[in-house]
């Protein structure tokens, strides 16, 4: 089970971060203060903060200084202010990232799914939940460079070439829709859930991903590849959770 702090004295949005992170191998507390915070921080063993700077009782910078001193919690700085030294100052504290508001429910996924795969590696016990669970993360990130060739309804997929045919017939396909396909065939018949192809295909460098970007890109995928994209064969919708590349 993830634990994970949200310290933002805005309400609504602290609830819609609280919303947008649950899951049922995540467990979410919030607090409006510093002093809340630092109380819920004694009582627990907590696997990242999500931290605002700028709080009603202080800066949040200091409870920063804090938690690095003491642990080896990861801190993920939300702020307001976007000047080049307020971000210099939160990362030289010891900061894990920052993200400046206003943000992006998708890319704030990602990047604390990042930080979880982080703990891990540094041998912690922190994962990325539902992906962590299948594999489907790992699976994931092998990345699109090898030479692998995938055959499937009448697909070629050429990965190391960078060739895609339906039959004889060429498909062109853009990076991003490379990416998407290469997630769904390696999970072929599983399901990929929308938060691990989000983290997988926008977690480069991107500063910002808009919520809708996954869905065009389905929809651009399904255009290319589908005989009848409206009544998909091949790229399954599983609402509420992602998609699959479902193998007849």
């Amino acid at each position: 089970m993830n634990r994970i702090l949200i310290v933002e004295d805005d309400s609504a949005l602290s609830n819609g971060i609280s919303i947008g992170l649950r899951s049922a191998s995540t467990e979410i507390e919030q607090a409006k203060s510093l002093r809340e915070a630092r109380e819920k921080i004694r009582a627990d063993n907590l696997d990242l903060i999500i931290l605002d700077i700028n709080l009603p009782d202080g800066n949040g910078l200091d409870l920063l200084t804090e938690v690095k001193r003491e642990s080896g919690t990861k801190v993920i700085v939300l702020t307001a202010n976007d000047m080049e030294t307020d971000v210099v100052t939160g990362l030289e504290l010891g900061a894990d990232d920052y993200i400046v508001k206003p943000f992006s429910l998708a890319i704030l996924r990602a990047r604390v799914n990042t930080q979880f795969r982080a703990a891990a590696r540094d041998g912690g016990t922190a994962e990325t939940g539902e992906a962590a669970a299948d594999g489907v993360l790992q699976s994931c990130l092998r990345g699109s460079d090898s030479g692998e060739i995938i055959e499937t309804g009448g697909f070629t997929f050429d990965f190391g070439r960078m060739e895609f045919r339906s039959g004889d017939i060429k498909i062109e396909l853009s990076k991003t829709e490379q990416k998407l396909l290469r997630c769904l065939l390696e999970n072929r018949e599983h399901t990929v859930t929308r938060d691990t192809l989000v983290d997988h295909i926008w977690t480069d460098g991107a500063e910002y991903v808009d919520e809708n970007a996954l869905s065009v890109t389905v929809k651009r995928l399904r255009d290319k590849l589908e005989e009848d994209p409206s009544k998909p064969r091949y790229i399954k919708t599983v609402y509420g959770l992602g998609y699959t590349w479902a193998v007849e």
